[in-house]
């Protein structure tokens, strides 16, 4: 007979045991990129290498909130448009309006008063954020299938969104009194998503019309407004070095985010000087924690980075070829907003994820946006389109995540328009329009579009170039009819379909 030791003994072990078996797998973001530390110089940046979990990642969440949402109209640029008396520019046609004010400059007049008197200073306060529950935002985060969260940190308005020892400006000071990013960033990293930041400051140097007739010209608000400046002049050095670049760090060295993502007008040759520092500094700072991170930047009209330093965004843009470095679209819900506004015009959960393959099929990922409203609730409109995305990706994640691209990334006559907010512009996916990637030895073909007459043709995939075993229908129990020739394959889609958006097909070769 056993003892009681020993008994006591064996059901520790097999504790032990069944306590190892049940601990979910967390996401591998140990480092790979072997440099002991990188050197502000481009030889020893061009040894970085975009890790691999960000790479399996494939879709994340881009969050716009703040005191812009306040307004409700206008809010993508509200902080600069509500100055804009004399001429503005469409940020969506890139269209300049000289001599005629923004709507929004009229509308903040008449819902909020004169900007001599209640400027975008007095805006924040009324950032209440009463229903903010971060813990239920990561949750729906998390159904919607993505795999990364980046919150921002701040915006081209000067104001953080996080505790600064910088600028009085900041949410744990003025405004709702808390620290917001700290609470996004605890539970996003909590509930095992990949947390990131997003960086827009660079801009605001030239981003408000300072006049002495609104409180822009006011000095005493230079930490918010920038200081007094002529609009369009060179960003100043000292701004640089006491402003931009040490909240830069504050953000990597207080929240330690695995992503970086920037906006433009870091391109620009001011910020020259700070490229390789920015890039080594948020290189090694992953080290020390043991991970690899990742340094997002447009390169928008000037090369701030060289090809292999860092990863590749393109905003409201996609690819219209397989690029050989992996990169990503930033893009919004809506079609005309980043933060909410009560005329959001919503895209089409189809599109998304329409859009969400093609870039995929191409070597990329998609960083999409949610707008919340000033109170802290995420729309419904826009709750149920993530839900959407979540529930197709449950079904045809294997094709999604830690795939990559095939030899070709697709074949259809609908091509992704080239250039910056260049979205607007694309025509919409056609039943002709297929995208493959690859996974486990898989090929995994996408209809984008359905074909209403049941059939569908992929020109590709004929004899010689491939030779198919067995098709497969994601989501569908059944068998699935095809017939494979020189002049491609036809496949018989099943009658008693229930499945929504695009289709995807399991392809043994």
């Amino acid at each position: 007979m056993k003892t009681v030791l020993q008994k006591i003994t064996i059901l520790l072990l097999f504790a032990s045991f069944v306590a190892c078996k049940v601990q979910p797998k967390k996401t591998e973001q140990t480092t790979v990129n072997k440099a002991v530390t990188y050197e502000e110089n481009w030889e020893s940046l061009k040894k970085y290498k975009i890790p691999k979990w960000m790479k399996d990642a494939k879709f994340g969440i881009f969050i716009h909130w703040g005191p812009n949402s306040v307004a409700e109209l206008h809010t993508d640029w509200y902080p600069r448009w509500m100055y804009s008396d004399k001429g503005h520019i469409n940020t969506q046609t890139g269209e300049i309006t000289e001599g005629k004010s923004h709507p929004a400059y009229e509308y903040h007049k008449q819902k909020f008063g004169d900007q001599k008197d209640f400027g975008y200073k007095d805006l924040i306060p009324l950032w209440t954020m009463e229903n903010f529950n971060p813990a239920e935002w990561v949750k729906l985060f998390k159904e919607a299938g993505a795999q990364y969260v980046i919150p921002v940190a701040e915006h081209h308005d000067g104001y953080a969104l996080y505790e600064s020892s910088i600028t009085p400006w900041n949410s744990a000071k003025i405004g709702p009194k808390y620290d917001v990013f700290k609470a996004l960033a605890d539970e996003i990293k909590k509930q095992g998503l990949i947390f990131g930041a997003s960086s827009h400051l660079a801009f605001n140097y030239n981003y408000y019309n300072q006049q002495d007739y609104f409180d822009t010209g006011n000095p005493a608000y230079a930490d918010l407004y920038a200081p007094p400046h002529k609009l369009g002049d060179s960003v100043s050095k000292e701004w640089l070095a006491k402003t931009w670049w040490p909240r830069t760090k504050e953000i990597i060295d207080k929240y330690q985010p695995d992503i970086l993502w920037f906006d433009f007008y870091l391109d620009r040759p001011e910020f020259v000087p700070y490229h390789k520092k920015l890039a080594a500094y948020m290189y090694n700072s992953g080290i020390k924690r043991g991970k690899d991170v990742v340094l997002q930047t447009k390169n928008f009209n000037f090369e701030s980075y060289p090809k292999g330093t860092h990863m590749f965004d393109l905003e409201r843009s996609k690819s219209d070829k397989i690029l050989d470095e992996y990169w990503q679209t930033d893009t919004s819900i809506g079609k005309n907003s980043w933060y909410y506004a009560k005329n959001w015009i919503p895209k089409t959960s189809q599109e998304l994820i329409a859009d969400l393959v093609d870039i995929v099929s191409k070597n990329g990922c998609l960083l999409l946006n949610i707008g919340p409203k000033k109170d802290g609730t995420i729309p419904e409109d826009q709750k149920k389109t993530l839900l959407d995305i979540g529930k197709w990706l449950k079904l045809n994640g294997e094709a999604i995540y830690g795939a990559t691209y095939w030899k070709v990334f697709g074949e259809g006559p609908t091509k992704a328009t080239q250039g910056h907010l260049a979205e607007s512009k694309d025509k919409k996916f056609t039943s002709e329009d297929i995208r493959f990637t690859q996974n486990n030895g898989n090929l995994y073909a996408f209809s984008l579009v359905p074909p209403a007459n049941g059939k569908l043709v992929i020109k590709y995939l004929n004899s010689a170039n491939i030779n198919i075993k067995s098709i497969e229908l994601l989501g569908y129990k059944g068998k699935v009819k095809f017939i494979q020739s020189a002049k491609g394959t036809i496949i018989t889609l099943p009658k008693d379909l229930d499945l929504n958006y695009t289709l995807v097909f399991k392809i043994q070769k």
